[in-house]
């Protein structure tokens, strides 16, 4: 081969390897265009920060609104307001769930929707986060549900003693327990009175005492027990404490229970019945100084208790600190056992240490 052929073949390798080198880099070039592209596509396709969680937003709104309209979620389908009222204060742990699933979506509209259950549950229950007791107080009463299944009634008696409460009231005292808690609490209670399955024990004289009949299970509203039923299942009493500042009509009440079933929802009717009727006597009590102690089976949130709450303030609202769950005593919900007044000022409110009941004691100091 001559040194000019040498030279041509040369020169056709050179073009054909730029050739093919150039097409690579042009096929390279157009690989990664084309990528720029579908991510272009993807960012434009992607919903705006306003425009995604949908769900979560409307799950966030219907919240605030479920809380703020709550008095309108009707009781005629198993009681549903009054089951929702009583658990009303842990609707508020959906909201850091729904904030979560806002900020892992990235979803603007649902983080500002979080704006009205917020709103609504600090106005409901902002109060209850600070301290509102005070030191001193006239008088300081309990209440405690001790349980007809209490293993121990000698060592709570001594629990309840050591609280030193000026009042207490009991519920639920079985006939066999009845003897134990007399004595157990005789020395540092002198006056008592037992009606039925509740119970008054004061360091203060008592007088007019006397049992309230909230009808028990005997039929439609307002309906009397008959005369065959023995004073035993009696479960509310009235009676008079005298006090350094005058007279202080004193109710003790045990409500009937609240279930819930698949069948019947929330099951309250005998509850409801009883809390008319107490609510009709306290309404016709004659002395301006009233405290109602016992376990009603339901909080004052419940709209079951308006009767009540209507002419009568909560101790645990008005001086408590935090929310005074007192059921059940392993773990607390709700505050079904409670402390009205009328007439005299609540100055603070607390949950005492549990007992062998499935409640825990709750008191109160009052002032005049």
């Amino acid at each position: 081969m001559t040194g000019s052929e040498r030279g041509q073949t040369m020169t056709q390798v050179d073009t054909a390897e730029t050739g093919q080198g150039g097409a690579g880099r042009r096929d390279l070039g157009s690989g990664a265009w084309s990528a720029s592209i579908r991510r272009a596509i993807r960012r434009g396709s992607r919903p705006e920060p306003w425009k995604r969680g949908p769900v979560l937003a409307a799950s966030a709104l219907l919240l605030g609104l479920l809380m703020l309209l709550h008095a309108e979620i009707p009781n005629r389908v198993g009681n549903l307001g009054s089951l929702v009222e009583t658990f009303l204060p842990w609707f508020g742990v959906f909201v850091p769930v729904l904030l979560a699933g806002a900020l892992w979506r990235r979803s603007a509209s649902a983080v500002a929707a979080l704006l009205l259950p917020v709103t609504v549950w600090l106005h409901l229950f902002g109060g209850m986060l600070s301290d509102k007791s005070h030191a001193g107080g006239d008088l300081t009463v309990a209440s405690h549900n001790v349980s007809a299944d209490n293993p121990d009634p000698a060592g709570t008696a001594r629990d309840l003693v050591a609280s030193g409460a000026d009042v207490l009231a009991l519920e639920e005292i079985t006939p066999q327990a009845r003897g134990v808690y007399e004595k157990g609490l005789a020395k540092a209670y002198p006056y008592h009175t037992v009606l039925g399955t509740v119970g008054l024990w004061s360091k203060l004289p008592l007088s007019d005492s006397r049992p309230v009949d909230i009808g028990m299970d005997y039929g439609p509203l307002g309906a009397t027990k008959p005369a065959a039923v023995k004073l035993a299942y009696n479960r509310g009493l009235r009676t008079t404490v005298a006090t350094h500042h005058g007279p202080l009509a004193v109710y003790v009440a045990h409500l009937g229970s609240a279930r819930v079933n698949p069948r019947a929802g929330f099951a309250t009717d005998a509850r409801d019945r009883n809390a008319q009727l107490l609510g009709r006597a306290v309404a016709a009590e004659k002395s301006k100084r009233v405290v109602v102690l016992g376990d009603l089976n339901g909080t004052t949130d419940d709209r079951a208790f308006a009767g009540l709450t209507a002419r009568l303030r909560s101790a645990q609202e008005v001086a408590g600190d935090g929310f005074g769950f007192s059921w059940p005593a392993a773990f607390p919900v709700a505050r079904i056992d409670q402390i009205l007044v009328r007439g005299v000022q609540p100055v603070s409110s607390w949950v005492l240490p549990a007992t062998g009941s499935d409640h825990l004691p709750v008191a109160a100091g009052i002032s005049w």
